[in-house]
């Protein structure tokens, strides 16, 4: 016995309309047609569905029954398409993030609750990791994204890399905040925000000082940069720090509250990826997501070098 959807469907519409006419309307196919589809049915079952009486369908007991099995079987399909509809709009399924903490708390946020809007059913699972934790978390393929500072290459992930350069961040009423490039020569002995000290940020600018004959006063050692902000605001020190941690500042900064951010020279690099497993499919809301977070990689990028202005 092989059924078909297209029968089991035309039989609830002879049962729903009481009609083989009007059922041949409903499913956009001729009165002889469904007559046939049900003359088939019951060959195939062994048993009559509906009994004929003078151009009349009365279903039999046996029908009645076969219609909630029906019912059970199209009503499971119908919500499986629906579903594979929302799948295929990305409104629909699963997304895990981990995101190192530099972009953790305004800029992916932001992007995120943007992707989201029209995607109630989307459900995402989004956490702060460091960077080596996340680098393990896709390379065991427990997170579909990886947003952190670039790993050394390795074959269970796929990488995206983005080398963005650092920014000196100042006070506003500073001095130094009309000059257009910031030097160790400009910096010489005043206090510091830096990253521990095997971050490679902090080691590049430890150096840059140390080749400008320059004293590198270190008044703050930080895990991350985003508290130095609130340092700087403060006026008790200045900081060169990763660009997507100066653009979550001017994202959210109140009016008036703003910091100076100019170009620091020589270039301190700060490279950020995206990753995903190496060994997997990503999702289409994976892959719609990806697209969306290197558009905005690309744009604070953009944004940040205008208000700079030329290197």
């Amino acid at each position: 016995m092989h059924l078909t959807l297209r029968q089991l469907a035309t039989f609830r519409e002879v049962m729903r309309s009481g009609s083989i006419s009007q059922a041949a309307r409903a499913v956009g196919r001729t009165q002889p047609a469904v007559s046939t589809m049900v003359q088939t049915l019951e060959n195939q079952l062994g048993f009559a569905l509906f009994e004929r009486s003078h151009g009349k369908l009365t279903p039999t007991p046996e029908a009645r029954f076969f219609l909630e099995e029906c019912e059970d079987i199209l009503g499971r399909v119908e919500r499986t398409e629906r579903t594979l509809e929302r799948i295929s709009a990305l409104q629909s399924g699963t997304l895990k993030i981990a995101c190192h903490p530099a972009a953790s708390s305004v800029f992916l946020p932001r992007l995120l609750t943007r992707f989201l809007t029209g995607r109630e059913e989307l459900a995402v699972s989004f956490i702060m990791r460091s960077s080596g934790v996340i680098e393990d978390l896709i390379a065991s393929q427990q997170y579909d994204l990886g947003f952190s500072e670039t790993p050394a290459p390795r074959p269970s992930i796929r990488q995206s890399d983005y080398d963005l350069e650092c920014v000196c961040v100042l006070p506003w009423g500073d001095p130094l905040a009309s000059a257009s490039v910031v030097t160790p020569q400009d910096l010489d002995g005043r206090p510091m925000a830096v990253l521990f000290e095997e971050h490679l940020t902090a080691i590049q600018t430890e150096e840059a000082f140390r080749a400008a004959g320059c004293r590198f006063n270190k008044r703050l050692e930080l895990r991350t940069f985003l508290p130095g902000l609130q340092f700087v605001a403060a006026g008790t020190c200045v900081m060169v720090c990763d660009m997507i941690t100066a653009y979550s500042h001017i994202l959210q900064a109140p009016e008036g509250a703003a910091l100076a951010i100019r170009r620091f020279r020589p270039r301190i690099s700060s490279s950020v990826s995206i990753l995903t497993p190496g060994y997997t499919t990503q999702s289409m809301a994976g892959q719609a997501f990806i697209a969306e977070l290197k558009a905005a990689v690309a744009g604070v990028e953009r944004e940040i070098n205008t208000l700079l202005g030329p290197p």
